[in-house]
């Protein structure tokens, strides 16, 4: 039988199935240092069109994905304003510590910045919940996920991952925008 890729292979499957219940978890995260309390790269067993697949999945607070979708408008803004604007490049010295920016790159992050707290203080950005599906992934499915939580813990892609195969899953239709948060000086 001719399967897409590695995900879908019965032997993958059979492997994370018995990895995970050996766990006791219906889920594996994927060790990775973007990993946090508000983006977790995981994997879980699922149903697609009627056969087991693995599911390569991100879930991500609706937060964070406020904030992506933020920087990326006013990085696309910048890259209008600053033909030569390819990102900005930290450099650490033999210490460790930042090495200043160069002034193009500092005129940038100041544009970037403030555009961000005038796109915040607009409500230029909105988001809501989602659920995308990538029938086209190297490795299984993909599926990007964002769900309006405070953060995510293995109690929170238990019920996720739970829902989801039980398709029970209700995404909230509200659109939000999030404020930054400010320092404590």
């Amino acid at each position: 039988m001719n399967y897409p890729n590695e995900g879908f292979l019965p032997e993958s499957i059979a492997a994370l199935e018995k990895e995970l219940k050996a766990a006791g978890k219906n889920f594996k995260i994927v060790p990775g240092e973007d990993n946090s309390d508000e983006f977790v790269n995981f994997y879980f067993v699922g149903k697609f069109e009627g056969k087991d697949v693995i599911y390569d999945a991100v879930l991500y607070t609706l937060r964070l994905h406020y904030q992506s979708e933020l920087f990326e408008l006013a990085e696309h803004e910048a890259a209008k304003k600053f033909p030569n604007y390819h990102g900005i490049r930290y450099e650490e010295d033999e210490n460790g510590n930042l090495k200043p920016l160069k002034e193009e790159e500092e005129e940038i992050g100041w544009f970037i910045t403030e555009l961000i707290m005038e796109m915040e203080e607009e409500g230029t950005v909105k988001v809501q919940e989602f659920i995308d599906i990538d029938t086209h992934h190297d490795y299984g499915i993909g599926l990007d996920a964002a769900l309006n939580l405070e953060s995510i813990d293995e109690n929170v892609l238990k019920k996720f991952v739970t829902e989801f195969n039980n398709d029970t899953i209700r995404l909230d239709e509200t659109f939000y925008t999030f404020e930054s948060e400010e320092e404590e000086g």
